[in-house]
């Protein structure tokens, strides 16, 4: 086991056994606590020029993704033409936080970004096997590589839950550095990783903390709920359980880990859910897209037909939106 060396204030990990008595240092999660927390921001409202803020910070989070077995280049031209100017009636909407696709459409999208003006558009790639994570770390590493090399500036990998149910925490660990560190070779620092939790199949929130840390103790720049392709996704409780854990790992060692939730947010009114939770536990810092995004392909439609509400005072149809 190979401590990532991230800050001087990470604390090194270099043996499973290191790790394992890291991990059961950490307080377990009040399972009612969580989810009663959960349900009352969830009652929380915004309104007016407050509301208009949220749904632009939340355009501006939007991993706009799409990964589909029938994905083509042609979709994949027009999702980077929606993430740049998702209103083209309307300059002032922000572009998103990232396009997010499989591995051998990020070169398609990356030149497509270029020359539509949308060159601070990162292309992020869902890579090392996924959804599943089940495959040798060579094809996983081959899977990075590619990423990066096509363009891609933030790799979503998903870690092996079957590794970590069993108690193998080591091999875990092990990936994510082997992952990181190759991302970081290959890019010269300047991407990103995003480490897939997939937290439906993690039990309970216990195992969320435990994952959580795990992934940052390892070099994530982010954690991430789901891949959206298993339920339950992101529920706000496990939100929270993320959320807790970044703010406490930045206030103990001082660096700000981000925070992805993706599958089944939907509509303005979940995005909007999931800023209070950021504001309300992590805090204010957090309200950025370097440090918290949605993963989504539905959501901007809504949030574009809710901000043309908030402007013109009324519904517009869905046809003055493009259908993703």
């Amino acid at each position: 086991m190979i401590s990532p060396g991230i800050s001087q204030n990470v604390p090194k990990i270099n043996s499973e056994q290191e790790l394992r008595n890291f991990l059961k240092t950490l307080s377990p999660v009040d399972q009612v606590g969580a989810q009663a927390r959960a349900a009352m921001l969830a009652t929380r409202s915004i309104k007016t020029t407050s509301k208009l803020w949220a749904i632009d910070t939340a355009i501006s989070m939007v991993d706009l993704t799409t990964l589909e077995g029938a994905d083509t280049p042609g979709k994949i031209k027009t999702l980077c033409a929606k993430a740049v100017r998702p209103d083209p009636t309307d300059s002032s909407v922000p572009h998103v936080g990232a396009v997010c696709v499989y591995n051998d459409l990020v070169a398609i999208a990356r030149k497509e970004l270029d020359a539509i003006g949308g060159s601070d558009v990162p292309v992020a790639a869902v890579a090392t096997a996924f959804p599943s994570g089940r495959a040798s770390m060579k094809v996983k590493l081959a899977d990075t590589k590619d990423a990066i090399e096509s363009g891609a500036t933030e790799i979503d990998m998903v870690i092996d839950r079957g590794a970590f149910l069993s108690g193998n925490i080591g091999l875990v660990f092990d990936e994510i550095v082997e992952i990181k560190a190759t991302i970081n070779e290959l890019s010269g620092g300047r991407a990103h990783l995003k480490v897939i939790l997939e937290t439906g199949e993690l039990v309970t929130y216990d195992n969320v903390r435990k994952a959580s840390y795990l992934a940052m103790l390892a070099g994530a720049d982010f954690i991430k709920t789901s891949t959206g392709k298993v339920n339950p996704a992101a529920t706000a409780p496990v939100v929270l359980v993320m959320l807790e854990a970044v703010r406490d790992f930045c206030h103990d060692y001082g660096r700000m880990i981000g925070v992805k939730p993706a599958g089944g947010i939907r509509t303005t009114k979940d995005a909007i859910k999931q800023l209070v939770l950021v504001n309300e536990t992590a805090g204010e810092k957090w309200l950025d897209p370097k440090y918290f995004r949605i993963g989504a392909s539905s959501l901007l439609n809504d949030l574009l037909m809710q901000r043309m509400k908030m402007k013109n005072g009324y519904y517009s149809s869905a046809n003055y939106v493009t259908i993703d």
